[in-house]
């Protein structure tokens, strides 16, 4: 049996299909959860501010434009949140540690966990927009229209971004690794 839309779970959700819902939770909320870490470096704040994303759709769910995917909107509506959070709370952002799980061996997983970490600290070392931009376009598989959206920039203005974000992430991964061959 295939595995339904996200958008046939939102129009069931709209009949009044609380299961449907449930699944949307279930489909997005860790995702969710990482990326609003990104802004407010907190587990628990990112959480509870997952959980103020669904709530309200849940309030609000007739807002929503099918034209757009569901992914697209609540990472806006997410945004939105952890921006007014800080807002608020008056905190610097800062990218948080990317969790990575997989089945390999142990030799692979030493290399790739070392891999990994490199990688992440050469992603901390960028503008936030770049971090943004890299973690929408490569760990999310995004569109440049959906990354517009959530960044509320235009298509041009994405594609600048995430190229120039890898442009600059290149650079530091390659300066590290002369360091090491050093």
């Amino acid at each position: 049996m295939e595995e339904k839309s996200d958008k046939e779970l939102y129009q069931e959700f709209l009949k009044g299909n609380q299961q449907s819902f449930e699944k949307i939770i279930l489909r997005h909320k860790n995702n969710l959860i990482y990326f609003i870490q990104k802004y407010v470096r907190s587990v628990d704040i990112a959480e509870d501010i997952a959980q103020d994303v669904f709530v309200y759709i849940l309030i609000h769910r007739v807002n929503y434009d099918f034209q757009y995917s569901l992914k697209t909107y609540l990472y806006t509506i997410a945004k939105s949140k952890a921006l007014n959070y800080i807002k608020r709370e008056k905190r610097i952002v800062h990218i948080d540690e990317i969790q990575f799980t997989d089945i390999e061996e142990l030799e692979d997983k030493v290399f790739k966990r070392e891999r990994e970490l490199n990688l992440r600290k050469s992603i901390k070392k960028l503008k936030i927009d770049y971090q943004n931009a890299i973690y929408l376009a490569d760990f999310e598989k995004l569109s440049y229209k959906e990354i517009g959206e959530i960044l509320q920039k235009n298509n041009s203005q994405v594609k600048i971004l995430v190229y120039r974000a890898r442009r600059a992430l290149e650079k530091i991964v390659r300066k590290e690794e002369l360091k090491y061959e050093e």
